[in-house]
């Protein structure tokens, strides 16, 4: 896509410090039980799983701003929780890596969003969902713009974070947007199949494949089909840019000045694509204001997401890490 000097890379990279970005969207917990399978159950045709350890992490929009403070930024979450044991959970962790928690709103009516997922040798067996997937009421979205509103201000960037769990619903996607744009402020989208459409005049629209297809209605199986997708989506929602992810084949980055360009990944291995998504709008959104144009904030992003695949589990993108990626992948000889 680009190459990116070493010089260049520095002065992006400290450019990351500091920087205040508000991640507005669906806050998961993330559970997992590790162990290893050596036998079938006899109750049902089923693999044992002999538990080692257990952990807990950040997960969904919560995981971007952990991804967002790896990079040396500071990550302003805004979302919904329940008034129970996994968001107290929820907020103990956040605490824990120093997030401020203030744009945290508690809703007694909802749980708390918790994926809980068992692996065995560094594979996946089975993952349950504990959630409740309603729109939330016009007191929440009020409680959620009153937050933004006192945020707003001192912020950087702003992410649209949405899984399809209820809180990213119509009516607050074109408050925020008509607010964060009203200021001259970056605002950046991954977003999910409801909804897809209603993310007009946004700095960069970032779907992937499976969620595209799902909005047009169509397949894309070729270059040519991606192409055409992206220019249209891209024409709906007035769009600066549309960052369409592709998986094992890479990205197509769309301007609206008329450049598509095209990507590989750069994923060495892929153990679990769990949470990539996460770190792509991540590492994009706190290039951008570092002063990376789309071009470069774009290959930084493709590196960041094939980094976290060669893990296992949901795991923000370390910033040496990126930084060496980079310099191997972009960095001229």
């Amino acid at each position: 896509m680009v190459d990116i000097s070493r010089e260049r890379l520095s002065q992006l990279f400290n450019g990351f410090k500091g920087k205040r970005i508000a991640v507005i969207g669906d806050l998961m917990l993330d559970r997992y039980y590790w162990g290893a399978v050596s036998r079938i159950s006899p109750e049902a045709p089923v693999p044992v799983v002999e538990v080692d350890s257990q952990s807990t992490r950040l997960g969904g929009a919560a995981n971007v701003a952990n991804n967002i403070a790896s990079l040396g930024g500071t990550p302003v979450l805004i979302g919904v929780i329940g008034n129970d044991e996994g968001g107290a959970a929820l907020k103990g962790l956040l605490e824990e890596s120093g997030f401020p928690s203030g744009g945290l709103i508690t809703d007694p009516t909802r749980p708390t969003t918790i994926k809980t997922r068992v692996i065995a040798h560094h594979q996946h067996v089975v993952r349950i969902d504990q959630e409740v997937k309603e729109d939330i009421d016009s007191g929440i979205q009020e409680q959620i713009l009153a937050v933004l509103g006192r945020e707003l201000p001192s912020l950087d960037a702003v992410i649209l974070q949405d899984y399809n769990k209820g809180v990213i619903v119509k009516d607050l996607i074109g408050e925020i947007i008509r607010r964060v744009r009203s200021e001259g402020k970056i605002i950046t989208v991954d977003p999910k199949f409801h909804n897809f459409f209603e993310y007009r005049n946004v700095t960069v629209f970032k779907p992937n494949r499976k969620e595209s297809e799902e909005a047009l209605g169509r397949k894309l199986t070729s270059r040519d089909t991606v192409e055409r997708a992206g220019w249209d989506i891209l024409k709906k929602l007035d769009a600066e840019n549309l960052l369409l992810t592709l998986g094992e084949e890479g990205m197509s980055l769309f301007e609206r000045s008329g450049s598509v360009t095209h990507v590989p990944t750069k994923a060495k291995k892929v153990a679990d694509v769990s949470g990539a998504g996460d770190t792509v709008i991540s590492a994009l959104t706190v290039s951008l204001v570092a002063g990376a144009n789309i071009r470069e904030a774009s290959a930084i992003a493709n590196v960041a997401g094939g980094v976290v695949c060669g893990e296992v589990g949901i795991v923000p993108i370390e910033r040496q890490a990126l930084l060496e990626a980079l310099t191997e992948n972009h960095a001229p000889a």
